[in-house]
């Protein structure tokens, strides 16, 4: 596929996610929403014929069939889903296409239908051979990284080392200058103990494992502090001191984020060779085929993808 877009302008191309969930109807509702076009990039629809038939002229169709009813997935639909994913990406790859944006899908359906993946972001690293794939949680008041996504409390301390630390703080300085166009990106790397820890007197681990991952990154000539409390992060005058911010822990991170853009927040996948993002939330199968399904996340993804696609071309 070449885009006929004028200027040879590269296409956006937006998955169809869960064929029974809200993610058909708030893709179709964004590409309404931007008349097919965002900026110089022409909007695409990757999957089924029959889910996207309204709006025959922009699919990409997969040959997987579906057969889907709202509010009730069916794991007979998840080789298209796949399919879906896989035409994007491949377009993507190939240079054909400016970025990716999918809708959610139903991890637990593909799962039981030998997809083999937690999620998304570790198909898409797998699909792409990227050596290390990060999830942000991004609006335009905030932009997150947690660290651990869906790990228990439990799990959490032992699942952080001064190397996790230092990796992701890595990629996510360097996508904040290449995606997001930040010269000299700022990063907050929040602690994991009530106060950082206190001087190791509520947890050793800001003072052993944290601030020694922050000092390398300093060294490597980053803009990084931390760690810092988390309690007195993300109010709006600390928010204003620093780009993206670290944390340590699933909740940590997303708390905050939607609390202040519930409705406009965006995830977004760093590390990758191709621009990826979705909108920030589930399949939401209580609310499919009612028209009840909100599009500003979806609306807000696709406009993140297109501007990270045009920081990256410049």
């Amino acid at each position: 596929m070449r885009s006929s877009a004028k200027g040879g302008e590269q296409p956006i191309l937006i998955t169809m996610g869960e064929p029974s969930g809200v993610g058909p109807e708030v893709a179709l509702a964004a590409f309404d929403h931007f008349k097919g076009q965002v900026g110089s990039h022409p909007l695409k629809l990757v999957g089924d014929a029959k889910i996207f038939a309204s709006h025959e002229d922009a699919l990409i169709p997969v040959a997987a069939s579906i057969l889907a009813t709202p509010g009730h997935p069916d794991v007979r639909n998840a080789p298209a889903v796949i399919e879906a994913i896989q035409v994007a990406v491949s377009l993507c790859v190939k240079g054909e296409a400016a970025a990716l944006v999918t809708a959610p899908i139903q991890k637990a359906v593909l799962n039981e239908g030998g997809f083999g993946f937690p999620g998304h972001t570790e198909f898409l690293a797998h699909l792409t051979g990227a050596r290390k794939a990060v999830m942000m949680l991004a609006s335009e008041k905030l932009r997150v990284v947690p660290l651990t996504i869906h790990s228990a409390i439990a799990d959490v301390p032992k699942a952080i080392s001064k190397q996790a630390v230092f990796d992701t703080g890595e990629i996510v300085l360097t996508a904040l200058r290449r995606d997001f166009g930040i010269l000299n990106p700022r990063l907050a790397v929040a602690g994991l103990n009530p106060h950082a820890g206190e001087h190791g007197m509520l947890g050793d681990e800001d003072e052993a494992v944290i601030a020694p991952a922050v000092a390398a990154l300093k060294a490597r000539g980053f803009h990084v502090t931390g760690p810092l409390s988390a309690d007195t992060l993300f109010h709006e005058e600390a928010r204003k001191g620093y780009d993206a911010a670290l944390c340590m822990y699933h909740d940590q991170a997303l708390i905050p984020i939607k609390t202040l853009s519930f409705w406009d927040g965006v995830n977004v996948t760093l590390g990758l060779p191709i621009v990826r993002t979705s909108p920030d939330h589930g399949t939401a199968l209580d609310i499919a085929g009612q028209g009840k399904a909100d599009p500003r996340s979806m609306i807000a993804a696709i406009r993140m993808a297109a501007d990270m696609a045009d920081a990256r071309s410049r």
